[in-house]
């Protein structure tokens, strides 16, 4: 069957990804929005079958577009996100599928075949979400934490190995990520990309300061209850008193005793991994 489509999202190259995806499937796409406001304006207009959605846009997301736009218009809804925390309320929008970017040709078309089973038979929606809901849970059993980030810049998009960080800092609404010689720039807030990294493996150590704890060569007191932290390449961060007890819980699950010297403890990076 032919389906019809309209693709909501406000980054320029990932639009043009989707679209062209689309197109090669035999999807017709009626139109490209960039924000939430343009997205309903293109729902009561066009009445698609099928819409590629995006969670974060300006103004209105995701969700709320769908609030917004009435229920007899609503059409199967595919959402495209790099936050996997939007699962769950994406479910109870009834979505089709849910598209985790980056994700390939292969994982798109299995989102499309969905599509089209649904619009064929309705009654297989269900069968649908119980397939979705296990393939979330056994992400789920998965490692926890994701294998690398995702950041667009500049109609350029950089895949960045989270193992590969050394260190994050805030930058009002976005973070700078340090990988060896090289900055990236990332929208989210340093509390957003906290609650996604693994707590053993990147350590909060200040209200705008993240580090892998593998990059840690020691601690160097400087008074009051406050440390440096100093990196494997001599970088110095801050750990301020009130980030103080996440260490002491990190370094009494390994063993390690950060009672002060007349040199100040040192904690070499192997000890700090995880055992």
């Amino acid at each position: 069957m032919s389906i019809r489509a309209i693709i909501a999202e406000d980054e320029l190259l990932a639009g043009q990804c989707i679209a062209a995806m689309a197109k090669a499937y035999g999807i017709e796409v009626l139109a490209e929005c960039k924000d939430g406001e343009e997205t309903i304006r293109s729902l009561q207009k066009h009445r698609p079958d099928l819409l590629f959605l995006d969670v974060q846009m300006p103004g209105i997301d995701g969700f709320g577009v769908l609030q917004e736009v009435q229920p007899e218009i609503v059409p199967a809804v595919i959402f495209t996100t790099a936050y996997d925390h939007y699962a769950v309320r994406a479910f109870e929008h009834d979505a089709v599928d849910y598209l985790l970017k980056p994700f390939d040709e292969e994982r798109f078309r299995k989102a499309v075949d969905r599509a089209r089973q649904q619009l064929g038979n309705s009654s297989h929606h269900a069968e649908l979400i119980g397939h979705l809901l296990r393939e979330l849970n056994a992400a789920r059993q998965a490692p926890t934490g994701p294998q690398r980030l995702v950041i667009r810049s500049k109609g350029q998009i950089a895949f960045v190995r989270v193992d590969e960080v050394d260190w994050i800092e805030a930058s009002h609404n976005y973070v700078r990520i340090h990988v060896g010689k090289d900055v990236y720039l990332l929208r989210e807030t340093i509390g957003e990309i906290e609650t996604r990294l693994e707590s053993e493996r990147f350590l909060r150590i200040h209200r705008s300061l993240i580090v892998n704890v593998d990059r840690i060569r020691r601690l160097e007191a400087c008074g009051y209850g406050e440390y440096l932290v100093v990196l494997q390449d001599g970088k110095k961060l801050s750990l301020s008193r009130g980030y103080r007890e996440r260490l002491d819980r990190l370094v009494d699950k390994l063993g390690v005793s950060t009672e002060t010297s007349a040199q100040g403890p040192d904690l070499p990076a192997a000890a700090l991994r995880k055992s």
